[in-house]
């Protein structure tokens, strides 16, 4: 029996309220619009639904893959055999001291960095234009303009595998660039604590929309792509290399290199998976020939 049919049988006795959507088509979860269909997606609504079905899923050996904004993501254009398990309805914040907020993983970051600045609560300003949620963040570390998140988280509760629920502290996390301790898929982000510093709001929101201002006129936000494609190569930047190596509108198929930036691969119109990767390798061949740097990919494949 497929798993997926053992799946059905056994989601709907055990999770009868939980939102189930079959053959659902990755290009609807994905900021880069592309990707074929996954298996099964379920949508758990709170932290306690998703840690259990993460636990029966480990117990039934079926195949999960974490999924949030979909904003680092390729998805294979022939589809993918795995149970996504979607943290969207999982996206409520409070503010808990006077410089603490609890949020869920499914959260946006825009959100949760538009919550901060109403509750008067600086620095998470450089978030509110990174678009992903708040549990793939604490899991790459997502930063921008000199702000990582490293500096505003204080603990998450995550599941392990083997372990279930627990609270870990923020020196626990092993949090570098683009990476933490779930980045080897070890365990899912639940929620997280942030401690911050009192600001005024009129003062965040200038920073905002002096950053707003800064992406609009220098990334290619008007396309479907998933942010920077490369990793900051060590001493260099990789928009820059690209482009020393005359690849600014570079194109495979649908999916090319920026105009406007370089460090950005987008959809142009009808790419697939198929273009995106061909170009990724396309442009690390020649950055690697030319300069010598290996490029890493910032985005990852699934499966």
């Amino acid at each position: 029996m497929p798993w997926f049919d053992r799946f059905d049988a056994v989601i709907e006795q055990e999770f009868p309220d939980m939102e189930v959507l079959k053959e659902e088509p990755m290009a609807k979860h994905t900021t880069f619009r592309l990707g074929g269909p996954v298996r099964r997606m379920a949508r758990p609504d709170s932290a306690r639904a998703c840690a259990a079905l993460l636990e029966l899923a480990e117990a039934q050996g079926w195949p999960v893959l974490l999924l949030g904004n979909g904003s680092n993501l390729l998805a294979a254009d022939e589809g993918i055999d795995l149970l996504a398990v979607h943290t969207g309805r999982m996206d409520w914040v409070e503010r808990t001291g006077e410089r603490t907020i609890r949020a869920g993983a499914g959260l946006t970051l825009a959100r949760l960095a538009s919550f901060a600045m109403r509750e008067g609560l600086g620095g998470l300003a450089f978030a509110h234009g990174i678009p992903g949620t708040l549990g793939g963040a604490v899991c790459m570390n997502a930063g921008a303009y000199g702000g990582e998140m490293k500096q505003a988280l204080s603990a998450v509760t995550a599941w392990f595998p083997g372990e279930g629920v627990r609270r870990v502290a923020v020196e626990e996390l092993d949090l570098g660039y683009r990476r933490s301790l779930f980045s080897g898929k070890r365990g899912a982000v639940l929620e997280a604590e942030l401690l911050l510093e009192p600001e005024a709001p009129e003062v965040i929101r200038a920073v905002m929309d002096d950053l707003s201002r800064r992406r609009r006129e220098k990334q290619p936000l008007e396309y479907p792509s998933a942010g920077s494609t490369f990793k900051r190569p060590e001493g260099y930047f990789a928009g820059g290399l690209i482009e020393q190596c005359g690849l600014k509108g570079f194109r495979v198929g649908g999916a090319q290199v920026s105009e406007k930036h370089a460090g950005f691969i987008i959809n142009a119109g009808g790419a697939s998976c198929a273009d995106v990767l061909a170009l990724i390798g396309e442009v690390r061949r020649v950055v690697r020939e030319r300069t010598g740097v290996e490029l890493e990919p910032e985005v990852r494949m699934v499966p």
